[in-house]
């Protein structure tokens, strides 16, 4: 009998176990997760790396639905949703980020990180990520930023060569609408255009600009070399971005929940980095097979030269947190 009543409490334990999982993963907790790119490019890496860790830390309790290629929305119309609650998750550049907080603009200067491994160092760097998330915190209500991400470095795009600065004297060239680009590309001889991201197969294709700037990734999922069959390698920018979080969610986790969603965001600062630019470099390789003109041999001496001056002026004249991040940076190696 003994024998007996131990083994009915040991299967009763079991069913209990078993009942209690089948109804935890049957009734996980779905969060809207928003970027304005293709899946293909490394915001959808950074979507599948933060879904994994958040459903493993979790034990399925919390599950991310990706909505990619700008289904909720461009950028701003996100960031601003983010802050209503209308989106739970989102990836935003940090140029349009300085819609919100201006002085995001600091990751804009041009030539601030001195190569790949500079771009991927700095990410991960607890300083610059702290540093980043305490100036958003000051400065946004509504949203709440827990990491950052990249796209790769930036290089300009059109039908024309550039290969030093005079190249680039009295071009139209499409930039990200923020303090930093306006002060920068008139420097080098360019104008500035504006426009949402959406447009700017369009604007290439109809001579509204002669040039635009991006990752290679972003360049090639957007078909952008369609119409702008010729990228000069400037490398004048990092693509970088950050990874936001609605107050309404945020405020609506436990301690622990708030514990998982961190851990998930650090596993993206800390690891898509460096498969963003695997995925910079694979479709350099499929694009020169297209027949895309890559240009290897820019001189970019003139620019750097004009860049470098630049960069304190502008953070000086972003703010505070602007300064910090850019000293963060520029001592990472």
């Amino acid at each position: 009998m003994k024998r007996r009543s131990l083994l009915a409490t040991a299967c009763a334990v079991v069913a209990l176990s078993f009942a209690t999982t089948s109804a935890h993963a049957a009734d996980p907790r779905h969060f809207s997760f928003g970027y304005d790119q293709p899946h293909t490019t490394g915001f959808g890496v950074a979507g599948d790396m933060f879904n994994a860790k958040l459903s493993e830390m979790s034990i399925g309790g919390m599950v991310i639905d990706q909505f990619p290629g700008a289904q909720l929305g461009q950028e701003p119309q996100m960031l601003q949703k983010i802050r209503t609650g209308d989106i739970d998750f989102m990836i935003s550049s940090t140029a349009n980020a300085a819609t919100l907080s201006p002085e995001s603009g600091v990751m804009s200067l041009h030539y601030l990180f001195r190569d790949e491994n500079h771009v991927i160092k700095a990410l991960a760097d607890p300083g610059v990520v702290a540093a980043m998330k305490q100036m958003f915190d000051q400065t946004v209500q509504g949203g709440h930023v827990l990491g950052l991400a990249t796209l790769g470095l930036r290089y300009l795009y059109g039908k024309k060569e550039i290969h030093r600065i005079e190249d680039l004297k009295g071009l139209k060239i499409r930039v990200q609408a923020t303090a930093t680009e306006d002060v920068i590309f008139p420097a080098y001889g360019a104008q500035t255009v504006h426009m949402p991201f959406g447009s700017v197969y369009t604007s290439l294709q109809t001579g509204v600009v002669d040039m635009a700037e991006n990752g290679i990734n972003v360049y090639q999922a957007n078909k952008h070399y369609e119409v702008a069959p010729v990228m000069s390698l400037t490398e004048h920018e990092a693509n970088n971005s950050v990874l936001w979080v609605s107050d309404k969610v945020w405020s609506s986790l436990t301690a622990e929940q708030k514990g998982w969603v961190q851990a998930a965001a650090d596993e993206v600062s800390a690891k898509q980095p460096a498969q963003a630019f695997a995925l910079e470099h694979k479709s350099q390789a499929i694009l020169q097979k297209l027949g895309v003109k890559f240009v290897t041999d820019v001189d970019k001496s003139g620019l750097i030269k004009i860049a470098l001056p630049i960069q304190d002026t502008s953070a000086q004249a972003l703010g505070p947190n602007a300064v910090k991040i850019l000293g963060l940076i520029r001592a990472v190696h």
